[in-house]
């Protein structure tokens, strides 16, 4: 799908190494003020974003369809630094999911017990979607790591009615072998909450959960997704969650406990903050909050 450079809509009724590693790249960055953050969330809800996967929407393509030299598009892929690395981009939400609310609050096992499928997301005050931005954002990722020779695959393209729901996104990236997940959010809180936070999976161990394997490896992807994010769009870490780090760690999201391959939600910017949504809204700042992400994962991968 094309990136979305139009104008948002008129309104519509309706752990210290971590911490460590992005203080290190603040210092070399054009400050750690204020900017916006990254992970989704329930409409206007206050607390960083659920994750999702679905109960009964229409199957995903299979994890494996296309060859590691190709896309799952079968477009070929250039040689680069990532070549052999398959990374998964799960785009917070589904523009559908609005109109399938029976179907997202659908319960579903998270390991350590049962949430929703899926939320509708945020919005700006304006009415543009965290759907919409979310899959903006993770199209222009896209772009980028296929650049460097990584096979991505995309949870999901709004090529289905609503979710998927957080146990199938997990699942996703699961099935892919993926090297890394990165969950794409914005943020729905009060109004002078300003800035970024990346979320990291904590120790969970329960039901079908289990992260000890990936929370080393999740908090250094975490980590250096932070720091780059911060070079590259200038946004500073969240001011009202993470402790002025960035960094914030969770054990109620599905996305993440379910996962066995390392993964983060990254919350660009709380939607709700004037300040904030005018960067939200703006596709030169998502260009640049791609490349953010694009180098952070990078830099993971490269070791």
């Amino acid at each position: 799908m094309p990136y979305d450079d139009s104008p948002p809509p008129t309104r519509r009724a309706r752990p210290l190494t971590v911490a460590a590693a992005l203080a290190a790249v603040c210092l070399t960055a054009a400050g750690c003020g204020g900017g916006p953050e990254a992970d989704g969330a329930g409409a206007d809800s206050p607390r960083p974003g659920a994750d999702a996967a679905s109960p009964t929407p229409t199957p995903s393509e299979p994890a494996d369809s296309a060859s590691p030299s190709s896309s799952p598009s079968g477009k070929p892929l250039p040689k680069g630094p990532l070549t052999g690395r398959t990374v998964v981009i799960d785009p917070g939400h589904n523009p559908g999911n609005r109109d399938h609310t029976r179907e997202i609050n659908e319960q579903v096992d998270i390991g350590t017990g049962r949430k929703e499928c899926d939320t509708t997301g945020t919005s700006t005050n304006d009415g543009y979607a965290e759907a919409r931005f979310t899959l903006d954002v993770s199209h222009r990722l896209r772009t980028l790591l296929e650049s460097e020779g990584a096979r991505v695959r995309l949870t999901h393209d709004a090529d289905r009615p609503f979710g998927p729901c957080i146990d199938e996104r997990a699942r996703i990236g699961n099935e892919a072998k993926a090297d890394a997940v990165v969950s794409v959010h914005a943020d729905g809180s009060a109004v002078g909450n300003r800035g970024f936070h990346v979320i990291l999976p904590a120790g969970v161990k329960g039901g079908g959960a289990d992260t000890s394997k990936i929370v080393k490896s999740s908090a250094d992807l975490g980590a250096r997704i932070a720091g780059h994010f911060v070079r590259t769009t200038g946004s500073a870490p969240s001011n009202y969650i993470g402790g002025n780090t960035g960094l914030d760690t969770r054990n109620d999201l599905g996305g993440l406990n379910l996962s066995t391959v390392p993964k983060v939600f990254v919350e660009c910017g709380n939607m709700r903050d004037p300040e904030d949504a005018a960067l939200l809204t703006s596709a030169s700042w998502r260009q640049k909050a791609a490349q953010g992400l694009a180098d952070g994962i990078s830099s993971y991968l490269k070791g």
